[in-house]
């Protein structure tokens, strides 16, 4: 007899609503806040099983289209994100899934979330400085990665002074907020090639000048590592092909990989790995560096690659 009193399941349109009254109340009231937080993660499960199904169940294409529609209509969006530093690490996380869904979710042809944002831009100032606090940071940068996948937002951001928190935020000192946003600069130095091109082009100076000082050039052998990868999958993507000749054209810029180079090859620590390419590639390397010249004379640059012909030529095949 019990089941029969079940209440009937809430349609994507009432789900949304009492999802955006239960967040009204939780930002804006003191009273039953932490019953309205475990009410609110009820709802957001249910909009999660809405949008990705639910045990056996293929999610509904219209009831995911109703749900989209209602989530982007009034202010749901923003007050989720105002809301998600009062909630546990379990609805943070639902919620993360759930705002990745709703950001692919196509409606008539058009993408909901898109519009929204660019609508609405001013979000990204509060996800982006959500890297600033450590309870925040990496819910705040998943759902800023999965908003620069719409060129408008990646745009703002590039244009806006968030763009050189990145910088700062990548050498926390705390690994996994500086890995996540790490990711997050990632996406949005890679995603949309025409308006990082653009970007890159008008920015160069700031930019390489930044990039070199505090990520090149940094103390931390990890951070150098992973700036180097990163520098070199920006400049050999095809759309930045004139950024990379102006780079690799200065001099500064050569001082500053020789310098890095030359502090690799002689670490007395190297991975067994990282010695056996090196000495497979030996004859490449000296020939390369062998040949190598700049237009004007510069003893420091010539002792440094002297230097690396000198480590690179002793190296010894390490025992398997």
């Amino acid at each position: 007899m019990k089941g029969l009193f079940k209440p009937k399941p809430r349609t994507p349109v009432e789900l949304v609503s009492h999802t955006r009254q239960l967040l009204i109340d939780i930002n804006t009231r003191e009273h039953k806040r932490e019953e309205k937080k475990l009410e609110l993660g009820n709802a957001i499960l249910e909009i999660r099983a809405v949008l990705y199904g639910n045990g056996g169940s293929e999610p509904n294409p219209d009831a995911c289209a109703q749900l989209t529609q209602e989530f982007f209509r009034e202010d749901t969006f923003r007050l989720i994100i105002m809301c998600l530093p009062k909630l546990d690490s379990g609805a943070r996380q639902d919620t993360t899934h759930v705002i990745a869904n709703l950001q692919r979710q196509w409606v008539n042809s058009r993408l909901i979330a898109s519009e929204f944002l660019e609508k609405n831009i001013d979000v990204m100032d509060i996800l982006i400085p959500g890297y600033e606090d450590s309870d925040i940071a990496i819910t705040y940068g998943s759902i800023a990665r999965e908003c620069i996948r719409h060129q408008c937002v990646a745009r703002y951001v590039l244009e806006s002074e968030h763009v050189k928190k990145f910088f700062d935020y990548i050498r926390i000192p705390n690994f996994d907020i500086a890995s996540d946003a790490a990711s997050t600069f990632k996406e949005l130095l890679t995603r949309h090639k025409s308006t990082v091109a653009e970007f890159l082009s008008r920015n160069y100076d700031w930019f390489f000048q930044e990039y070199n000082s505090k990520l090149l050039e940094s103390p931390s052998y990890i951070t150098r590592r992973h700036a180097i990868k990163f520098l070199g999958a920006v400049l050999f993507d095809r759309s930045n092909s004139a950024v990379m000749i102006r780079y690799v054209s200065s001099l500064d810029n050569m001082r500053i990989l020789m310098n890095l180079l030359r502090l690799f090859v002689a670490n007395q620590n190297k991975p067994p790995e990282i010695v056996s390419i090196l000495v497979g590639n030996r004859e490449k390397l000296l020939r390369f560096f062998g040949d190598f010249n700049i237009d004007k004379e510069d003893e420091q640059f010539e002792a440094d690659k002297a230097q690396v012909i000198k480590e690179i030529s002793i190296l010894e095949p390490e025992d398997p």
